[in-house]
């Protein structure tokens, strides 16, 4: 497959997405068209069932409208169900979660803004918030990087092992380290405080929130008649979740990136000229990585690095 040209490799690479995308459709069309026509079907059977009983008192007609009206509002996150916790959905800890939903790009969806004003707003806000979250995201990725670089340069030394076995290594460990402490934990809390949640539901909130998904489908606290001080609490450590969970698994993805085994897929689909600055600044920093981790005693490191070279090298 090295011979192949450049376009035939783009082209290979839609096709393997297209693929991709088709597999996806047919899993999810057996899997949730069952249950979707099923729940129609119910939904259907009880309309039917309510109108029969109260037509005297209620025309079908002025029941639909009323239910118009309630959809249309639940679509902006205004419902007048519940004991009165979720009444207001513009308190302080609710438009914290909207703005950190805007910046961070998970847009739940359950709640929107309903006037002219806002919604211009929110389009102004995001074009000018997300570039200064993915700058301040950067700057935190490249100062943590280096100390989550440490522990794997220090079992290298102690193993013995190959840059790129430290390397995989260390991808294997942080994304261990990320799914337990940002995905199972955070939905074992989930699923032991809002018991109307199963721990498949609680893991897939976790993790549609950390990938930036949001559907929206669920929620903590909604739904359930908590304590408004609970509530509230609540979303306060949804935000903080966000902002940190986010952070961890960016580090994560771009630990990956840089395994050796990625960084040969992305060159094969890439340009076939010479490397760009951007490359070589690539290699360079694994070189350094690579050499970071070797004994400082090694007869190899002596006759491989100039006096210059061994000067940049990152200690931890």
């Amino acid at each position: 497959m090295g011979s192949l040209r450049p376009w035939a490799r783009y082209l290979l690479l839609v096709v393997a997405h297209l693929l991709a995308m088709g597999l996806g459709t047919m899993v999810l069309q057996a899997l949730e068209g069952p249950p979707a026509l099923q729940l129609q079907a119910q939904l259907q059977a009880e309309l039917s069932t309510f109108q029969a009983e109260h037509r005297a008192c209620l025309p079908p007609e002025a029941l639909e409208e009323l239910l118009g009206a309630a959809l249309r509002a639940q679509a902006h996150g205004v419902s007048s169900l519940g004991n009165g916790s979720e009444a207001s959905n513009w308190d302080l800890p609710s438009a914290l979660l909207f703005t950190a939903s805007i910046l961070t790009t998970t847009g739940y969806g359950h709640m929107a803004p309903l006037s002219a004003g806002g919604k211009a707003f929110c389009v102004v806000y995001a074009a000018l918030g997300l570039p200064a979250s993915l700058a301040l995201a950067a700057a935190l990725r490249h100062s943590l990087l280096p100390v989550l670089n440490c522990p794997s340069a220090w079992v290298a030394v102690r193993w013995q092992l190959a840059p790129a076995q430290a390397a995989l290594l260390q991808a294997a460990g942080l994304g261990l380290l990320v799914a337990c402490v940002f995905v199972l934990l955070p939905a074992l809390v989930l699923w032991g405080i809002q018991g109307d949640c199963s721990l498949l539901e609680a893991i897939y909130f976790c993790f549609g929130s950390l990938s930036t998904i949001g559907l929206g489908d669920l929620l903590p606290g909604h739904g359930r008649g908590l304590h408004p001080a609970i509530y509230h609490l609540g979303q306060f450590a949804l935000l903080g979740y966000l902002l940190l969970g986010l952070l961890a698994m960016l580090l994560a993805v771009k630990t990956f990136s840089e395994l050796p085994q990625v960084r040969a897929m992305v060159k094969f689909f890439g340009p076939s000229g010479s490397r760009t600055d951007e490359d070589q600044d690539g290699i360079l920093g694994q070189d350094e990585l690579a050499l970071s981790t070797m004994p400082p005693d090694s007869p190899a490191l002596e006759q491989t690095i100039p006096a210059s070279a061994s000067e940049q090298t990152p200690a931890c």
